[in-house]
């Protein structure tokens, strides 16, 4: 049993005009997922042969930002809350009372995606292959902002490794987003990388890196405690066992295996 380390969710803190501001862990890894993207997305670009100019490849990067953004906010509305949202429009606009998914960041991505593909006449799959290391290296910083949060803490567990979260009962949890930010992060960022520094088929990072996220996510909800949200109280679970989070996943995986079948299909 370990106890939750003394982090405050804060860096700073200080009022500007009468006006208190924050800077918080989570906010800050966030912002330097886009930094990181900005500077590493060209070197990895040229390893597929490709070159953009300097203003294709900064919106590139703006549309990737946009999307998930929008998307990560506009999915966990949809996904996850929409009748309390329905009820409450303008609360759908209090990004600081948090609030994202990664399964709509990553709808907001793949559309913002092929929108610039198709002004810029690009192929929307050597784009991606490369941007998926970055994706990782965004979900490996997200995640650990949200263990220092203490947030999205897992099932009680008498493994050695569970943390004693503030606020979960003072009971030892599964660190879920621990494990998440392992195998999201590093395992999958590791994979995605080898893919593209070995040439592959063009687009099996992609694909290859969207079916091992749903894998992770599926198997990892079976610890992690569920959102607090209406649905489940509404609905129950989906088909009587999954999580929002795990359905989105399976749905992923689904579109996986079409999309690295239909690869090598045209192939053949």
């Amino acid at each position: 049993m370990i106890q939750f380390p003394n982090i405050s969710p804060e860096i700073a803190s200080f009022s500007v005009f009468g006006l208190d501001l924050h800077v918080r862990w989570y906010g800050f890894l966030y912002v330097l997922s886009f930094v990181l993207a900005y500077f590493l997305y060209r070197p990895l670009l040229r390893l597929k042969g490709i070159e953009l100019e300097r203003d294709k490849y900064e919106s590139a990067i703006f549309y990737m930002m946009l999307g998930v953004i929008l998307g990560g906010r506009l999915g966990y509305v949809i996904f996850y809350n929409f009748m309390y949202y329905l009820a409450h429009p303008l609360a759908i606009f209090a990004v600081w009372e948090g609030g994202m998914s990664f399964h709509g960041g990553a709808l907001g991505v793949i559309v913002a995606g092929l929108i610039f593909c198709r002004r810029n006449k690009l192929s929307f799959l050597a784009l991606a292959d490369p941007v998926m290391p970055l994706v990782a290296i965004g979900l490996g910083l997200g995640r650990l902002g949200n263990f220092i949060n203490a947030e999205l803490w897992g099932r009680v567990t008498t493994l050695p490794w569970g943390v004693v979260f503030p606020g979960a009962g003072g009971l030892p949890r599964h660190p879920t987003q621990i494990y998440e930010m392992l195998a999201e992060g590093l395992l999958l960022g590791l994979v995605s990388y080898l893919i593209l520094k070995k040439n592959l088929k063009e687009g099996l990072g992609f694909w290859t890196f969207i079916g091992g996220y749903g894998i992770v996510r599926f198997l990892i909800e079976f610890v992690r405690v569920p959102d607090d949200i209406s649905f489940y109280q509404d609905f129950g679970f989906i088909f009587g066992f999954m999580s929002i989070g795990q359905f989105l996943s399976l749905l992923m995986i689904i579109a996986s295996g079409i999309g690295i079948w239909s690869l090598y299909r045209r192939k053949a």
